[in-house]
């Protein structure tokens, strides 16, 4: 009888504590019923029923039958990459208007400042104009306005 009852605790000391460890490593996602401390609590407490119940009920089964590949959306029925579309629209129609008034201060003919239109005295954002202080900020910085044809300056 001594052996009988060593041998049935020993086989609940194994299992309990595979289960404890089983619980421990477990994907929280599949955990059932409750959450995975109380269950820790449920194997530890409760010597033989804890364990059993864990392996039953606890543990969930995985989500797609084994050789099964899971069912693939289609990308329009995401709402995530429908978003990341429209970012990308306005990001791009950001980066055109950009470009356009990139493009429109590097012409030549379209903006003041340039070799065929001369600037006038008192212009505000020409050269030669003052600010508010009446200093002349092309004069005051020595290395503004150096270069000829520079039309950034």
């Amino acid at each position: 009888m001594p052996r009988l009852l060593f041998g049935l605790g020993l086989i609940v000391i194994i299992l309990t504590v595979y289960a404890l460890v089983d619980c421990a490593l477990f994907d929280r996602s599949r955990i059932r019923g409750l959450p995975r401390w109380v269950w820790i609590f449920v194997i530890i407490l409760v010597p033989v029923i804890g364990p059993l119940l864990w392996l039953f009920v606890g543990r969930g089964r995985k989500r797609a039958p084994v050789g099964r590949m899971p069912r693939a959306s289609a990308p329009d029925d995401d709402p995530e990459f429908l978003r990341g579309l429209d970012r990308e629209k306005k990001e791009r129609e950001r980066i055109r208007l950009l470009e356009e008034q990139l493009a429109k201060l590097d012409d030549p003919e379209a903006g003041p400042g340039t070799p065929s239109q001369p600037n006038k005295p008192g212009q505000p954002g020409t050269a030669g104009s003052a600010d508010a202080s009446g200093v002349d900020p092309k004069k005051s910085d020595p290395g503004e306005g150096d270069l000829p044809g520079r039309r950034d300056a």
